[in-house]
């Protein structure tokens, strides 16, 4: 997938966000109304009109960025299909099937069988696979298969790296760069403006010398970490090309996709990235005075909310674990709730429902229920993450599962991710620090 198709994802999942904050804010108008079984007031409708008028401007936001992703992809496929294969080679030498990012495959099964195919026989494997393949000098029956495996096509590469970055993925949620080398060094400022150090502006009278400032510099260096997903195949599966292409990027992508989660969450930064809640910078919201185990009240929302940065709750979002469903439908302010789930309007951006107007996903990445972290608020533009530009590489073997008579695939991501804020933020007018990592207490 190319960056600028990335980036209009993006875009689109928060134009998605924002309309489900208005269509959850006019809901809650009609709401408040029903429950008083009454017409709405002047001042409702004139409320419930401006969210009316919000939802349409950004669905026509979202129908633009739209058009641009079918643009965007419709470009791709074009030049994907430009020097597309034909049976044989070119006259002149050249083979086109170098051009297509499925390498002459008609689908990912059809490759899978190939590199099995081959790990049976002695002879030459298909040629298909030696494009873009370091190929070896002979061809044994333990040939590229067991010495580094075939590259996968791009095309199915990208399959699977899409399937990883699914509907809970947190990866789109980062400031995400992609290298091509195996690390990057970012520069650091972590001065505010309204601090005592690093560049500032003074007010100054007439005639009057300058006061100088100077910026306060460092550096933050992140370096891939490889992780890596192992899918055994049976014979039987790899017989059947159209099972094995459904089965086969859906396993890889849901087993990328977790531990690159868990990692951004809770990594050691010990041959993996370091995890938001593992960083200086997060903060841990106590519970109230009293409070039992087992339950969740609405001062833990709001004194969550509350350490968040200036800027960051339109971005935010909650992660959850499932044990919380009973809770969050308990937490009102007066007699109006505070949690809209998806029947009440708010889809988009949200795997459950809204909490004050955020995103609430469900995770078993959260701790248990009433233990530390079962319940974050993260801004995540404020954690910056790596990968390596290509997505993930592909190679096999059919010697590691003989006995059981399956054929492994190994996928390979490179990434890293830490904090861009090694501790909390002073604000100038108040005691208590902000983060953009919140956790609740143990209660």
């Amino acid at each position: 997938m190319s960056k600028k198709l990335r980036e209009l994802q993006a875009r689109k999942s928060e134009h998605l966000k924002a309309a489900a904050t208005a269509i959850a804010n006019a809901q809650g108008v009609l709401d408040i109304a029903a429950a008083a079984n009454r017409d709405l007031t002047d001042d409702e409708k004139t409320v419930f009109d401006k969210h009316q008028i919000s939802v349409k401007t950004i669905k026509g936001q979202i129908d633009h960025v739209q058009a641009q992703i079918d643009l965007e992809q419709d470009r791709i496929a074009t030049e994907a299909q430009i020097g597309s294969p034909e049976p044989g080679r070119i006259s002149g030498g050249h083979d086109r099937r170098e051009d297509d990012p499925k390498h002459g495959f008609s689908s990912l099964g059809e490759y899978a069988r190939a590199v099995y195919q081959d790990s049976l026989s002695g002879g030459r494997p298909d040629e298909r696979l030696l494009i873009g393949a370091a190929a070896p000098t002979s061809y044994g029956g333990e040939g590229a298969g067991q010495d580094g495996g075939f590259l996968v096509p791009p095309e199915f590469s990208s399959t699977i790296f899409t399937l990883s970055l699914g509907e809970d993925s947190m990866l789109p949620m980062t400031d995400n760069n992609e290298l091509t080398g195996n690390s990057m060094v970012y520069p650091k400022d972590e001065t505010t403006p309204w601090g005592t150090d690093g560049v500032r502006a003074y007010w100054q009278s007439e005639a009057s010398v300058a006061n100088a400032g100077k910026p306060k510099l460092g550096t933050s260096t992140l370096r891939l970490h490889k992780l890596m997903a192992l899918v055994p195949i049976t014979d039987e599966l790899l017989a059947d090309s159209n099972a094995l292409a459904g089965y086969l990027p859906g396993k890889a992508g849901d087993s990328i996709r977790w531990k690159t989660n868990e990692a951004f969450l809770n990594g050691t930064g010990a041959g993996q990235p370091v995890g938001a809640l593992n960083s200086g910078a997060t903060i841990t919201v106590a519970k109230d005075g009293g409070q039992a185990a087992n339950t969740l009240s609405m001062t833990n929302i709001t004194n969550m909310i509350s350490r968040l940065p200036a800027g960051s709750l339109t971005r935010a979002v909650w992660f959850a674990n499932p044990d919380l469903v009973s809770l969050l439908p308990t937490l009102t302010i007066g007699n109006y709730p505070v949690f809209l789930p998806l029947n009440s309007g708010a889809q988009a951006g949200s795997t459950f429902g809204m909490l004050m107007g955020r995103p609430v996903i469900l995770t078993e990445h959260a701790a248990a229920l009433s233990g530390l972290g079962d319940l974050s608020l993260f801004d995540f533009k404020y954690y910056r993450s790596i990968t390596k530009a290509g997505g993930i590489q592909m190679a096999t073997s059919m010697h590691l599962y003989f006995d059981a008579d399956a054929t492994a695939f190994r996928f390979t991501f490179r990434v890293d991710g830490q904090s861009k804020i090694a501790n909390p933020i002073t604000p100038p007018k108040s005691t208590k620090t902000r983060s953009p990592f919140i956790q609740l207490a143990a209660r």
